[in-house]
């Protein structure tokens, strides 16, 4: 099929924005729960009228300061709490909030306050603080930016003091002056090439968007007793598109700031649903086998998991699971299938995951233990999900059909090509960009993929990405990488072999995996430098190299690999703070290790043809 398109479910009147979804529980349910702050260790409630309130005053305080409507306020932050009041007071004000990671460079931090003329920004700590002050050091400075607050110093109590002789009239104005056609965000893309590019993305791309995938997946989002935490970063869309779809729904929406206090957030918070990356399922699950090897139970643990998901496949044939797969899947629930959900909080019952394909093991692993994993699929531009995979509908491998007011079509050369309310308005101050990336109403994702007759999108890959050996075979590498990535002695993998004569891979271990890894096998404790070259540790990775090419043709199989001792990171540049690998860096950076590989190839296939010949 070429094209599915899905009609709205909900529509929203014109005049409506961002700040009415929460206006709208604190004039008609001031008592709902809408935000949970951690503080001292416990979970602190904030009613919908209390939130409000909160958002009020520091509004005030924006506008005190000559924040003016449609100015550029930029937020710099951890995941937490007040990133949540301080979006929506923006909002609030008719200002525009503007993302920036909080591990971005000060030559990063410049390009996005310059190009976005941002008059004030928010900080978390001092050292971001320091960044931006470094940032205004530099390149003639940034002459918009008037004011910089922080967090940590009271960030939010400064406001609301300064605000504190605004009248409501003001502010009750500068709210109603903002519809569904303003724009709501600047988020600048992560982009593994090049300089970012600001998306502009509307008050109506995320109104529209969050009530339609509200009334689409209900039985998710708004059900009673619904509740996520949020530990994503903010500054990326997808997580900025959960804290709208959050308030939306009406739900109880929690911060993490620290992946490290992940688990035990999630144990206290106990979320309903999880939203996340493929990366952190991939974490889970190795955390848990190398848990369970630590305790000389590996054994136990990897018959759970192969009859979890021989569960999960059953309950897709037409008789469902048998009788002896039913029993044995009980006994894997008491032994290891459990524990995976009580470190998920043991009340989350349904996982959204996007950003990357999950893959069909860990797709139907979850769903064995207990967890209903939706697979979605989006961009910043298409203010994170066109996509989304329905409750009772779950085609694994998929990410879903489009969701109410999307359309996706499938271009001659494969490109998936979007339109509808997710679509944004284009690149700020790159009118050239934005021409580019349409024809007509249709939007090109870079990506590639097929739809069935029932629209469920599957991704092949990444258009730019695809590698074509001298042999001409096309190798799409995400079909590569996310099987070796599940091992987990790996952290990440690039594969190569563009016009080369086979397909071979970069990889990088895992540090924070390694040493229970080691202990399991009996072997001492040993830095990442030694273990690249350790015969047991290159041993198991071909193991998984050979479990990978089964999946695959001969011309796309991995021929050779090698371990580099640097890992790929967000501080050291090689990742995206949404953990995307910059593929052209990497390539670009280890071009003389990947010419010597391919040369040492060469040289020893010459040695056996002539050892051949000369026999």
């Amino acid at each position: 099929m070429d094209e599915f398109r899905v009609p709205l479910r909900v529509t929203t009147e014109p005049t409506m924005s961002i700040s009415d979804l929460l206006i709208g529980h604190a004039r008609h349910e001031p008592g709902r729960v809408l935000l949970e702050e951690q503080v001292d260790g416990a979970w602190r409630r904030h009613g919908a009228a209390e939130v409000l309130a909160v958002v009020e005053a520091t509004a005030k305080g924006l506008i005190a300061a000559g924040v003016g409507p449609g100015d550029r306020v930029a937020i710099m932050s951890r995941t937490r709490y007040e990133w949540t009041i301080l979006d929506f007071a923006i909002w609030h004000a008719g200002a525009v909030p503007v993302p920036v990671y909080e591990t971005s460079s000060a030559d990063q931090t410049r390009w996005i306050l310059s190009d976005a003329a941002a008059c004030a920004v928010v900080v978390e700590t001092a050292a971001h603080a320091a960044v931006v002050a470094e940032a205004r050091d530099t390149d003639g400075g940034l002459p918009e930016l008037r004011e910089v607050w922080q967090i940590d110093d009271g960030a939010l109590a400064q406001l609301a003091a300064l605000g504190k002789d605004v009248p409501d009239a003001d502010l009750a104005a500068r709210h109603a002056a903002v519809g569904l056609a303003d724009l709501a965000t600047i988020i600048y893309t992560s982009g593994t090439t090049g300089r970012p590019k600001g998306a502009m993305l509307t008050h109506g791309n995320f109104v529209e968007l969050t009530r339609n995938s509200v009334a689409d997946l209900a039985v998710v989002v708004s059900s009673p007793g619904a509740r996520t935490l949020l530990f994503m970063p903010l500054a990326h869309v997808f997580a900025r598109f959960v804290e709208v779809l959050a308030v939306a729904a009406g739900v109880a929406l929690g911060h993490t700031p620290d992946t490290k206090t992940l688990v035990a957030d999630m144990g206290t918070f106990k979320p309903s649903f999880i939203l996340s990356v493929p990366r952190v399922f991939e974490k889970v699950y190795n955390s848990a086998e190398q848990k369970a090897a630590a305790g000389g139970k590996v054994k136990i643990f990897r018959w759970a998991a192969r009859v979890s998901i021989a569960y999960s496949r059953g309950l897709d044939s037409p008789g469902g699971p048998g009788v002896r797969l039913k029993a044995m899947h009980k006994v894997a629930d008491a032994l290891v299938l459990k524990k995976i959900r009580g470190a998920l909080g043991g009340n989350a019952q349904y996982a959204i995951s996007g950003g990357a394909p999950l893959g069909e093991r860990l797709g139907h692993f979850f769903r064995g233990v207990g967890l209903v994993v939706l697979e979605g699929y989006g961009l910043t531009e298409t203010t994170a999900p066109t996509n989304v995979a329905r409750p009772g509908k779950v085609k694994i491998g998929t990410v879903g059909t489009p969701l109410p007011g999307t359309a996706i079509r499938i271009a001659e050369d494969g490109e998936i090509l979007a339109s509808g309310i997710p679509v944004f308005a284009g690149y700020h101050n790159d009118p050239e960009a934005t021409a580019a990336a349409f024809t007509g109403e249709w939007f090109h994702t870079g990506d590639l993929g097929s739809m069935d007759e029932e629209g469920n999108l599957a991704i092949t890959g990444r258009k730019k990405e695809i590698i074509v050996t001298a042999g001409g075979k096309n190798v799409a590498p995400s079909h590569l990488e996310d099987p070796l990535r599940a091992h987990p002695l790996v952290s990440q993998c690039v594969a190569i072999g563009d016009r080369r004569p086979f397909v071979s891979m970069l990889v990088t271990l895992d540090a924070e995996m390694l040493p229970a890894w080691l202990k399991a096998h009996g072997k001492d404790d040993m830095p990442v430098s030694r273990a690249m070259a350790d015969p047991d540790v290159l041993r198991s990775i071909q193991l998984a190299v050979d479990r990978t090419n089964t999946k695959v043709s001969r011309a796309e199989s991995i021929r050779l690999f090698r371990v580099l001792e640097q890992d790929f990171t967000v501080e050291n540049g090689y990742l995206t703070p949404s953990l995307k690998v910059k593929r052209n860096l990497v390539l670009a950076d280890h071009a003389d290790l990947v010419d010597q590989l391919y040369a040492d190839a060469a040289a020893e296939r010459g040695r056996e043809q002539g050892s051949a010949t000369h026999a």
